[in-house]
């Protein structure tokens, strides 16, 4: 290895364990009391392991309902914009049509608006529908994402046109070559865009908070934000909260970092 790379690997390494230690922090302080988290100066690593605060959480809190509802809420919501968004980057980048090219011009426009501009008239229509405090709420307002099909119809339009052309005159229909062909070549793509549409759905406390109101509809973000708005001492039981919040996303980054390293690798270069 030269010495350049050396360096710069150093660096690297370096600012990455920098942006590890809040995420260290958070977990050390969780599994103290809240004596010890006050405490000055602080004990970087807890004398010992404070496992009330979790027991406390899940008795005491419906932490499971809670982790539940975003679970389920992140991963239908997920995997039904990532196949609409699929669908459509894949007619925007292979098939030909009257208006195409305007209407992707208002697909990309959209993305230049914030949802908070648009959110008052989005809960008036959801209210209409009688949707409040359902899942469907929480869900369905969400398909309505175009930042997904920006990002497919780049991998979609790499893709050879031969390939497309062979599998029509082997008789397949288009149902068929979406599926069965452009789908699993795309997959990098598709697996960065399903990282990316979850860790947005996780985290989508605005949304989620208008729509849920009970306690039991309460995703885990919208909970632990009610806990630490609480009258509650117990710092660890809140501490504690978000680090439960945070790691699902940890360990979704780890299972599909694969495809997330490679997807937006393959989208950096258009063949």
């Amino acid at each position: 290895m030269e010495k350049p790379d050396l360096i710069v690997n150093i660096i690297v390494t370096l600012l990455a364990i920098l942006s590890l230690l809040p995420l260290a922090w958070l977990i050390t302080n969780s599994l103290k009391t809240s004596a010890d988290i006050y405490k000055m100066p602080p004990d970087i690593l807890p004398k010992s392991l404070y496992l009330d605060n979790y027991k406390e959480l899940f008795n005491n809190q419906p932490a499971l309902r809670w982790t539940f509802n975003s679970f389920f809420v992140s991963f239908v919501t997920t995997g039904l914009s990532v196949i609409f968004s699929s669908a459509a980057a894949y007619a925007f980048a292979k098939l030909t049509f009257k208006g195409k090219n305007f209407l992707f011009t208002l697909f990309i426009g959209s993305l230049m608006i914030p949802k908070e501009t648009f959110i008052v008239p989005l809960f008036k229509i959801v209210v209409a529908f009688n949707w409040v405090d359902t899942y469907q709420s929480l869900i369905i307002p969400n398909l309505a994402a175009c930042f997904g099909v920006f990002m497919l119809k780049s991998f979609f339009e790499s893709i050879p046109d031969s390939i497309r052309e062979s599998a029509k005159l082997d008789g397949a229909n288009e149902l068929t070559i979406f599926w069965k062909l452009m789908l699993p070549i795309a997959k990098p793509g598709i697996g960065a865009l399903f990282i990316l549409n979850f860790v947005t759905f996780w985290n989508d406390y605005l949304w989620q908070l208008l729509m849920a109101r009970s306690k039991e509809m309460n995703t885990l973000t919208v909970g632990v934000a009610g806990l630490m708005q609480e009258i509650n001492p117990n710092m660890g039981l809140k501490v504690a909260g978000a680090a439960v919040a945070a790691l699902p996303m940890i360990v979704i980054f780890i299972l599909f970092q694969k495809y997330f390293t490679k997807g937006i690798a393959a989208g950096a270069v258009k063949e």
